[in-house]
Parts: C-alpha cells; structure tokens; sequence
C-alpha cells in the first residue's frame, strides 16, 4: 500500500496535535475525511466542515479520486479570515 504525507495548519494541526505524519494512501479525498474525523474527532470535524484541501499543490473541493502522482502531500487547511 503507498503513503501519503498529510500536513496540519492551524486550527487542523491543533486537532490533530502534529503539523506532519504519514499515513496509507485512501483511494479517495472523501475516505481520508472520514479517517481524519475518526483519528481526530469533532475537532478535526469541525476544521472540515468549512476547512480545504491542498492535493499537491492543488485546491481540492470534490471528493472524489486523489489522483495518481506517485507522491502525495495532502495540506489540511482550516478556514481563513481574510482581510
């Protein structure tokens, strides 16, 4: 099975308690939502709720597939206020 590195920042590291860990790949960006929210719980479920994700680089809405790079950087982005 590959890995994925995931990155936290800000209120998604403070949920999960780390900025970086490595994990086995899920097939979809839907599959590693429900991971993280059972990893984390209603904390990281919250983070989620109006947060992002980075795929490489990428902005990520759909939940579908994660794509087929060899390697992969999930960035877990909580929602920003801006200004």
């Amino acid at each position: 099975m590959s890995r994925i590195t995931i990155r936290y920042f800000a209120a998604a590291a403070a949920a999960s308690g780390t900025e970086e860990e490595i994990w086995d790949r899920p097939e979809t960006l839907a599959q590693l939502r429900t991971e993280l929210i059972d990893a984390y719980g209603t904390d990281m479920a919250q983070v989620l709720r109006a947060g992002s994700f980075l795929i490489n680089g990428v902005v990520r809405r759909d939940a579908g597939e994660l794509g087929t790079a060899r390697d992969l950087t999930v960035d877990v982005l909580p929602p920003f206020a801006g200004g």
